[in-house]
């Protein structure tokens, strides 16, 4: 997802006119004389401004209270908001339509592009994907400031278990978080579906199951299985303790994968 072409412009002309400001301050590149000048400057020489920007935030404050460029009240008010980015190592999970996942330290953010999609910045196939980014809020939404930093390393099954899990908990809980101005987009509480009372239909499945009886230990192996996964089911259903249900569910299966190992090998 990207922003509209008039923020996205709005954007970069803030973002430079910032980075400018810094670069004048400290006096990286002191033959720069206008914000013009520093926004034709490569992404490698802007690289000075806009790390020291994000080291010392608190040089947003200096240049919104002396607004050098005479930017209206609400423009200098996107600009204040960016005290409170997020910089530092995220993992870029998936592209999704409402925004790519971004995860730092269990958190779960839903960040857009500027100009280039970002599906194209890092394709699909390359994630999860390790980054350095900072985040900022931009009109209720989050965007990133332009650069990320990619890492080419390989990610095991473990890490990308660990990254789906966080993912799938954020989201089942409504805990994405799509803005980092929740004064001016509050978040949306997930749509609750009542939820059906299928404890009954599950109590006549297991008094059904208790009287099949197999014709040999396999079928009984099957068997034992399927009762056990209906006595998981109804504990899910009931919110009783999962625990003990989940212990026989496993039990069964093994056995019955045993099994099914030996037959194999005969």
């Amino acid at each position: 997802m990207l922003l509209p072409p008039e923020d996205a412009k709005l954007f970069f002309k803030l973002m430079w006119s910032l980075q400018y400001h810094v670069n004048r301050k400290l006096g990286f590149y002191k033959e720069i004389s206008s914000r013009e000048e520093y926004t034709n400057l490569p992404t490698e020489k802007k690289l000075k401004a806009r790390n020291a920007l994000w080291e010392h935030p608190e040089l947003i404050e200096g240049y919104a209270r002396e607004n050098p460029d005479a930017f209206p009240d609400a423009e200098l008010e996107i600009v204040r908001r960016w005290a409170g980015s997020i910089k530092g190592s995220f993992f870029i999970l998936r592209h999704l339509k409402k925004g790519s996942i971004f995860i730092k330290d269990e958190r779960v953010y839903a960040a857009h592009g500027i100009q280039d999609p970002l599906d194209e910045v890092i394709p699909s196939y390359a994630l999860p994907q390790m980054v350095e980014a900072v985040l900022l809020p931009f009109k209720g939404q989050i965007i990133y400031d332009g650069l990320l930093q990619g890492y080419s390393i390989h990610f095991g099954g473990g890490i990308r278990s660990n990254l789906n899990h966080d993912y799938t908990v954020a989201k089942q809980k409504g805990r994405i978080i799509t803005t980092l101005e929740p004064d001016t987009a509050p978040q949306a509480s997930p749509k609750s579906k009542p939820k059906k009372d299928i404890a009954p239909q599950l109590e006549e499945l297991a008094e059904a199951m208790a009287k099949v009886k197999g014709n040999d230990s396999l079928q009984n192996s099957a068997l034992a299985l399927a009762r056990a996964g209906i006595e998981l089911a109804l504990a899910v259903a009931t919110n009783s303790d999962l625990a003990p249900a989940a212990r026989k569910a496993r039990k069964a299966f093994t056995r019955l994968y045993n099994m099914l190992e030996i037959m194999e090998d005969e």
